[in-house]
């Protein structure tokens, strides 16, 4: 039985199609905090996000092997930050570490993440200083997009960082709070505030398995980002939709006095270019406008049907 004297800490890890990583992740969980068994108790939440993989058999059998490990089984895929947000819920150490599968995020963190946490820090997050083994391309467009969403929004988000962090009870609670469906953790935590602090590292190459955030994902993940905390794209909308129209006002006033005065310009050719020009530019606007929109409406849209972020199929304990 645990002492209740000591303080505990949670660690969730999201888990789709990671059968392969599922026993040295575990192995590597388990000596990163053989230091430190005598000062904490903890818990290691995996949660399967409906893998199609062995990975369920996988975590199934490493619990015969690892005590104080909790298996939360969702009903189908949900997505990483939606079985995240599951760990955390379920959690219940007084600090939750978060944290990926796929041994890019060191186990071997969580002392120093323990350490700043007790000396006073509700939020420890964990700064990229090196990314080995992926693309000039992935790179350059994970860089670009941190800088990006932090011009566009108002929240403080940290440049280069992931979802490896530790949160004090305190500020889980708070994330809690915060049903909103698509979920961009890294900025709903930073969102919550309260003392955070950066721990700088240098990120490992997939231990094992595909990565499951292709450039499709990643864009969509992008977006869900910077509509959850950012109206600067409605805004653009109607900037420049009003400086388009002021424009074409100006253009129309040119052709009135031109038609009134028999005018004609040295460049000036008869034909339907110019117009064929006017009309592509204006319906592009305005389609451009329309897609803005219904990407905010589609969300608002997702928000009103108030269905469950996720659903559990079953729990289970070692």
């Amino acid at each position: 039985m645990a002492d209740s004297a000591r303080p505990t800490f949670s660690i969730v890890v999201p888990l789709y199609n990671e059968a392969e990583n599922v026993a040295p992740l575990l192995a590597r969980i388990s000596a990163a905090i053989e230091p430190i068994r005598a000062q904490f108790d903890h818990e290691i939440v995996l949660v399967n996000d409906g893998s199609t993989d062995g990975t369920l058999a996988a975590i199934r059998a490493e619990m015969r092997r690892h005590t104080q490990t909790v298996l939360v089984n969702l009903s189908r895929n949900f997505g990483h930050q939606l079985a995240a947000t599951a760990g955390i819920e379920i959690a219940t150490g007084d600090a939750v570490i978060l944290m990926d599968g796929d041994l890019q995020d060191p186990p071997e963190l969580i002392e120093d993440f323990l350490r700043k946490w007790r000396e006073g820090h509700d939020v420890v997050y964990a700064v990229r200083r090196t990314r080995k083994g992926e693309s000039r391309f992935k790179l350059w467009t994970a860089r670009a997009f941190y800088r990006i969403i932090k011009r566009l929004t108002k929240i403080a988000i940290p440049l280069d960082t992931g979802d490896f962090r530790l949160m004090s009870r305190r500020a889980v609670e708070a994330v809690r709070r915060l049903p909103e469906r698509h979920r961009f953790l890294r900025g709903m935590v930073s969102w919550v505030g309260f003392d955070q602090v950066a721990i700088e590292y240098d990120r490992d190459v997939r231990y094992a398995g595909e990565t499951k955030y292709p450039l499709s994902k990643m864009l969509r993940f992008a977006m869900d980002g910077i509509t959850s905390f950012s109206d600067v794209p409605l805004r653009f909308a109607s900037y420049f939709g009003f400086a388009v129209s002021v424009i074409a006002f100006v253009y129309a006033v040119i052709v009135i006095v031109m038609k009134t005065f028999s005018l004609k310009p040295a460049f000036y050719t008869p034909g339907w270019a110019s117009t064929i020009v006017a009309v592509l530019f204006l319906g592009g606007v305005q389609l451009m406008s329309l897609g803005i929109l219904g990407e905010y409406l589609g969300r608002v849209y997702d928000e009103v049907k108030g269905r469950p972020l996720y659903i559990i199929s079953d729990i289970e304990r070692s």
